[in-house]
């Protein structure tokens, strides 16, 4: 199913892997041939095992959206154009945006010790805040430990599609808070030499929500709120309140694997994600944001610079993290940037071509094996490669 906000105007590139030979030359791709390649790849996303899928596209014309599968299973209604969505670790990028938006006023150093903000919070163990730095934390080369990797054995980790993700009804409406986060990664001792190498940690995400609150005197929710939601109009966009654990709006039911069993995961308290994983948005909220930051709306040149100077991404080869934005690679050679995110029920995968369009692809449920993710990675690329 597709949705079409306003008219698209058909672009003259060569996209030989989607479209075939007769897209290249002097013959465009037409908006109906770069639907059909979307469509077909959303479609094999589903034959694969999701419920649903979508992919939402951003340009200068307005908003495509592209549906495949279902939103809900039992009433066979698709994914709503509009689909508010948990984004998982979407969130980071917001949580660095305000970072370095704070660093540009002269409020944080990049490079300053994590103990400077956060005194005797980074501590036990052989974990050592004067050892960290703020840009470690954004960059997941600081070596600490991830509170999911076993500080609490009902915040289960698995890592076999490259995501951390929690498998556990017993803490899907439990309560957590940053701080005891945070103390169960520290009841681990590092896992590497702070700057030796760069692997993916949720505690550092939790840890800058904490900077943020210390540094400003609010919560990181609000921070973003004023900061980013409310000035870029992301009506769609928020970060939920304490003990909210629904989906306002339109939304597919988000469904997770448990013994082999599909559940109906949607109620969610995650606040076991905080500030690494627990915003909800939708497709052209994110693809706005994205934009936004990419063509320099909301950091001084400086700061985005900074955020796009890449390591090696431990968890997709060819891929670049920055300071909470990650360098995609791309089948037809397009230069992306964005991120994504995994929590139970949903995953998402984001990016912004250096033409300025956006893409979202959403899926309602997370991957059960490699294969899923990469039919999830392929829909995502197709979708690039068709903007």
């Amino acid at each position: 199913m597709t949705v079409f906000r306003r008219h698209t105007a058909a672009a003259g590139i060569c996209l030989v892997a989607l479209f075939g030979a007769q897209a290249c030359g002097d013959t465009a791709p037409s908006d109906d041939d770069r639907t059909a390649a979307i469509q077909r790849a959303l479609d094999a996303t589903v034959r694969g095992g999701f419920p649903g899928a979508q992919a939402v596209l951003t340009t200068d014309a307005g908003d495509r959206t592209v549906t495949a599968g279902v939103g809900d299973i039992a009433t066979g209604a698709p994914i709503p154009a509009d689909a508010r969505v948990r984004i998982g670790s979407n969130t980071k990028t917001f949580v660095a945006t305000v970072v370095l938006q704070l660093v540009a006023e002269g409020k944080v150093e990049l490079d300053a010790p994590v103990e400077r903000y956060l005194p005797g919070v980074v501590r036990g163990n052989g974990n050592d805040g004067n050892r960290v730095t703020v840009r470690q934390l954004l960059q997941h080369t600081s070596g600490l430990p991830d509170y999911l990797a076993g500080g609490d054995p009902e915040l289960r980790a698995e890592h076999g599609t490259r995501q951390l993700e929690v498998d556990t009804e017993a803490v899907r409406l439990r309560r957590y808070d940053a701080a005891e986060l945070v103390r169960l990664a520290m009841t681990m001792p590092p896992r590497y030499e702070p700057g030796a190498r760069a692997v993916y940690t949720n505690t550092n995400y939790v840890l800058l929500g904490m900077l943020i609150q210390q540094t400003t005197g609010r919560t990181a929710a609000d921070e973003i709120t004023a900061r980013i939601i409310e000035p870029l109009g992301l009506r769609d966009t928020w970060f939920p309140a304490q003990g909210e654990t629904g989906i306002r709006g339109p939304h597919p039911v988000g469904y997770h694997q448990i013994d082999g069993a599909r559940v109906d995961f949607t109620q969610l308290d995650p606040s076991w994600a905080d500030a690494a994983g627990a915003m909800i948005s939708t497709g052209a909220d994110l693809n706005r944001f994205f934009g936004a930051l990419l063509d320099g709306r909301l950091l001084p040149a400086a700061q985005l610079d900074e955020m796009r100077r890449t390591v090696p991404f431990d968890r997709m080869p060819g891929a670049g993290y920055g300071l909470g934005l990650i360098q995609l690679p791309s089948s037809c050679g397009k230069e992306v940037w964005g991120h994504g995110g995994s929590i139970p029920g949903f995953g998402t995968r984001n990016g912004v071509t250096a033409d300025g369009h956006a893409v979202t692809v959403i899926v309602n449920q997370l991957p059960t094996s490699e294969e899923n993710a990469v039919l999830v990675q392929q829909a995502f690329d197709a979708a690039v490669c068709a903007a």
